[in-house]
């Protein structure tokens, strides 16, 4: 079984540590690997050419450059990228932004949780779902 890849794109370094403390805390053998905006997000996709991405994405919405709807939009209509599974990740509390990003084709929305031990529900539900029980496309 291939490892699960989990792609995060989070601008802010503060909440890029307290994920990878999270996802250390939670425990599991996925990889998680970190990029600071859309563009480096959809660079790092395209540097694997024809290799398969086994896993899903971790989207923060507001980032410089290029933010998650952005992505979204761009990541739902290439054809390569279109299946990989979306998790919008953000602190962004309005509905309308939340069902913006629904129709553009997130699989998912989550409120970024206000502290650690809600971190580390989020990212168990995160984990049992994502890893333990849905299929991924590679």
């Amino acid at each position: 079984m291939n490892k699960v890849v989990i792609l995060v794109a989070e601008d802010d370094a503060d909440d890029r540590f307290l994920l990878q403390t999270a996802f250390n805390d939670v425990g599991g053998n996925e990889q998680l690997v970190f990029t600071e905006n859309g563009v480096e997000l959809i660079d790092y996709l395209n540097s694997l050419g024809e290799k398969p991405f086994y896993g899903f994405i971790l989207l923060d919405l507001n980032m410089p450059r290029k933010d998650g709807r952005e992505v979204l939009k761009y990541l739902k209509q290439h054809v390569k990228f279109k299946r990989i599974p979306i998790i919008v990740f953000s602190t962004t509390k309005n509905d309308v932004e939340v069902l913006r990003c629904y129709d553009l084709g997130a699989n998912t929305y989550i409120r970024k949780p206000a502290n650690y031990d809600e971190l580390i529900k989020v990212i168990e539900d995160i984990r049992k779902y994502w890893i333990k029980h849905a299929l991924l496309a590679a």
